[in-house]
């Protein structure tokens, strides 16, 4: 689904959402991740939003280790922006780099206040 605005926006994250309320497509697991960017394959992604930690012993790494092959194939996937917004420094700097390598667009936007918990964060258990 593109946003009304033609732009197409996906978000890789296990809890957090746009504040803002913008037209997304959202993947809560790598799994569902991979899917979801596969889905996009022959389509342009305007904005690309990555998290690193996805819940549990998931991670972010299965779709960059996607995109990574893509690129090393000769056939990267055409992403506008890559946004990095992990609360995790070092597995975003790891990320950046891993993409930047392959010629994708990355700005490392930790703590970017476009990405929030809806309702609040989640309360420790």
């Amino acid at each position: 689904m593109a946003t009304s605005d033609s732009r197409r926006i996906l978000l890789i994250d296990d809890l957090r959402s746009f504040v803002d309320g913008r037209s997304a497509e959202v993947a809560r697991t790598s799994g569902d991740g991979v899917a979801l960017l596969g889905r996009q394959r022959t389509q342009r992604v305007d904005e690309l939003w990555l998290d690193h930690d996805l819940g549990e012993d998931d991670t972010i790494w299965p779709v960059v280790e996607m995109l990574e092959l893509a690129a090393f194939e000769g056939h990267p996937f055409d992403v506008g922006v890559v946004y990095v917004h992990s609360a995790n420094p070092t597995g975003a700097a790891r990320m950046a780099q891993a993409l930047g390598r392959w010629g994708y667009r990355v700005r490392v936007v930790s703590g970017s206040s476009e990405v929030g918990y809806l309702g609040g964060p989640p309360v420790a258990q």
